[in-house]
């Protein structure tokens, strides 16, 4: 037993003896290779062998991709942190909400300063605010406060740099910091790096720019808007180009590109490898070296047959003809190409990392663009050629939509800008993203009316609801007699009649006093009189009485039987959104005079539903108050029978469909007020006059036509037919 012992003593002393001869250098070598790799985790990227291979790159060159003129992350940090000091800003935190209490959401902009010379485009900006609803010329009023001096261009190379920013705005009593303040930015940074400063400590101001990294973007607090150039129409603008016959949506090209090639720099990377995707056919990429003062002097064994290439293809027809449009970065983030894609129905590619893409808190941009990534280039086009037609037509006409609801305009630019940051201010009261991305869009859903969709005129088929069963009668009185005239007395009576009347609500606009209760007919629903203001624009005031979806707008004099408010009210269920009434006029262009006239003969076609007898949402009347500016109610105040010009104009630029006419005895007349006995005749002609200057300065108003003709007219089943009376649902309306 001993023995044993012994044996396995010496054996486990002789195993240990050539572990540590023959093994030792391994285990140190093991150790050392442990700690050089703890080492090398915590300071990436070391290498075990470093005292071997020499560094031909420090960490922060191998983050920058290659490209020694891009900055690295840290480096970016840096940047953004020396231009937003208030990097942490919020709506809570850097916001004044108690200026906003007491007059609602004003904006102020800065008196501008006689040598300090403005860029067309901010001169645009300024006006875009000057002549909306939101404007208001005294500060003490003011919720937003817009800084006079020309911001735009923060490029220190540009001829419409301004310098000493700091300096001016310090000196603004009403700064205080850029609590408050809206500041917009198209272009920022220069050369090479391009970075987001814009040379002036903004504070807590809110920052509205174009190419917006979302690295140094602030969610909640800054807007990102799109890059619009110079030319881009004030008001109005050009419709989009995706045209109602473009089915199936597949076109001659799949996906397209025409732009410059940067040899050099930042955005560079990216527009070197799109001729990679390039196949000639249903593919086109092309780009040019043939840009800036030095080209020549950097260019490859490329250029030549790129800048050959380029020339064989028409920029406006690639982007009628592609189904897809790449839309690389540039030098910074944003092109002018995207807002070119959205307007032609050129579905977007995004190549552009890192870009907060314009109104993204309101606009989900994956119904209208698809966002791909630089690195991952070579997969686009078999990506989208798994796109089925369907989601490739229903993303093409959201471009559409979001190119007329948003960005056809700086209007359009500025007022979402606005309306982003007023919904901030009650968000129990903000409109949603629902709202926001379906027709007719966030701008024309006033949230102060509701923030449910079915209270709207717009979502009834989709949310499979249906307006109210009634409506309210609302009769405008302007006689100067004081008493109550035959025609109105009959037109309630045939009013009160319907089954679909809920009350009659009479605007007394006269002089003297309303006649006292007695002198009333009876009716079998509440008749009610509301006190006017004596202005046209009264009787689109936007009344609490009025409860019911539907208002019948009448004049006193209107003569209507109760079949065809029935019948009209049975039509106007169908189509909520639209105008739908009886005497009818329609636009026309005339070239000799060189502007826009109107008729109100008896034609086929019509583009015009008067509302001295017509069925409308109520909603518009919260609309025609609300949305429009007080200086276009005011124009409709100074001039005779423009308010329902303008209504029919505000529907029409809604909902972008005509009004509908239904069967009438042909008995309305168009009334002009009373005159002076001898006088009728020059009454009528001032009378149709001003119509025509209403309706011209309404068309210079909102930068376009928004009228929309039709050549329809809604009867009943059997109207006029050969058939038995009994068989007719509306036997009425054939009585002379």
């Amino acid at each position: 037993m001993q023995t044993r012992k012994k044996y396995i003593f010496l054996t486990f002393l002789a195993s240990w003896l050539l572990i540590f001869f023959f093994g030792g250098d391994q285990l140190r070598r093991f150790a050392f290779f442990s700690g050089r790799k703890a080492e090398a985790r915590r300071n990436w990227p070391h290498w075990t062998d470093r005292s071997l291979l020499k560094n031909f790159a420090d960490p922060e060159e191998l983050q920058r991709d290659g490209d020694p003129s891009l900055l690295s992350p840290q480096e970016r940090r840096a940047a953004w942190l020396s231009v937003y000091k208030s990097s942490r800003c919020r709506m809570e935190s850097c916001f004044d909400f108690s200026r906003c209490e007491r007059n609602g959401f004003k904006v102020f902009t800065y008196p501008r300063e006689r040598d300090q010379p403005i860029s067309e485009s901010y001169g645009k900006i300024l006006a875009s605010i000057e002549r909306s609803r939101y404007y208001t010329p005294k500060p003490e009023e003011a919720c937003l406060f817009i800084l006079s001096i020309d911001t735009l261009d923060r490029d220190h190379l540009s001829a419409q740099y301004v310098r000493d920013v700091d300096e001016k705005i310090r000196g603004f009593p009403l700064w205080n910091g850029g609590q408050n303040h809206l500041i917009f930015n198209l272009y920022s940074g220069t050369w090479p790096n391009y970075t987001g400063d814009l040379g002036f400590d903004i504070g807590q101001a809110i920052l509205a720019k174009a190419s917006f990294d979302t690295e140094s973007f602030r969610p909640g607090f800054d807007v990102s808007i799109p890059l619009f150039s110079k030319d881009h129409p004030q008001r109005g603008g050009e419709r989009g180009w995706l045209s109602q016959d473009s089915v199936p949506p597949k076109k001659k090209y799949l996906l397209v590109f025409k732009g410059k090639r940067y040899l050099t720099g930042i955005g560079s990377g990216t527009r070197n490898a799109l001729h990679h995707i390039h196949n000639g056919k249903d593919i086109i990429s092309l780009t040019t070296c043939k840009h800036g003062k030095d080209w020549e002097k950097h260019k490859d064994t490329r250029c030549d047959k790129d800048n050959v290439d380029y020339e064989k293809f028409d920029y406006q027809e690639l982007l009628h003809n592609s189904t897809f449009c790449i839309v690389p970065r540039g030098r910074r983030l944003g092109s002018f190409r995207f807002l070119e894609a959205l307007q032609a129905a050129c579905i977007p590619v995004l190549l552009s990392d890192g870009w907060e893409l314009p109104f993204a808190e309101a606009i989900d941009w994956s119904k209208a663009a698809v966002v791909g990534s630089e690195r991952l280039l070579l997969q686009i086009p078999s990506a989208i050629r798994c796109i089925h037609p369907e989601h490739v037509l229903a993303f093409q006409q959201q471009t559409q939509f979001l190119w007329d609801a948003y960005f056809s305009s700086v209007d359009k630019i500025v007022h979402t800008t606005l309306e982003i940051i007023k919904d901030r201010l009650s968000p129990h009261r903000s409109r949603s993203r629902f709202l926001w991305n379906t027709l007719p869009g966030g701008l024309l859903v006033l949230p102060n009316f509701s923030t449910h969709p079915g209270d709207f005129p717009f979502y009834y088929l989709q949310h499979g609801s249906s307006p109210s069963e009634k409506f309210t009668a609302f009769i405008r009185v302007v006689s100067q007699a004081g008493s109550l005239s035959q025609p109105i007395l009959r037109l309630i009576q045939a009013i009160s009649g319907s089954q679909y009347c809920a009350q009659i609500l009479v605007l007394w606009s006269c002089e003297k006093p309303p006649p006292p209760s007695g002198k009333w007919p009876q009716t079998t629903v509440p008749l009610t009189i509301i006190q006017g203001r004596k202005k046209l624009s009264d009787r689109f005031f936007p009344y609490t009485a009025i409860q019911t979806d539907a208002v019948l707008s009448l004049d006193e004099h209107t003569s209507l039987s109760t079949s065809e408010v029935d019948f009209a009210f049975v039509v106007w269920r169908s189509f909520p959104e639209r105008i739908v009434g009886f005497p009818a006029l329609s636009h026309f262009w005339d070239p000799e005079q060189g502007r826009w006239g109107y008729t109100s003969k008896w034609t086929n076609e019509l583009s015009i539903v008067l509302t001295a007898a017509a069925f409308y949402h109520r909603y518009y009347h919260s609309l025609f108050t609300e949305y429009l500016p007080e200086g276009l109610r005011d124009l409709v105040d100074g001039l005779s029978a423009c308010e329902d010009i303008l209504m029919n104009v505000l529907v029409a630029a809604v909902t972008k469909l005509p009004p509908i006419k239904v069967t009438q005895r042909k008995q309305h007349k168009e009334t002009v007020p009373q005159q002076v006995k001898g006088t009728a005749g020059a009454a009528g002609s001032r009378h149709f006059s001003q119509r025509q200057d209403c309706l011209n300065q309404l068309v210079d108003w909102f930068g376009y036509m928004p009228l929309v003709s039709s050549q329809l007219r809604l009867d009943p089943v059997l109207f006029k037919d050969q058939v038995s009376v009994l068989r007719k649902k509306y036997p009425r309306l054939e009585r002379p």
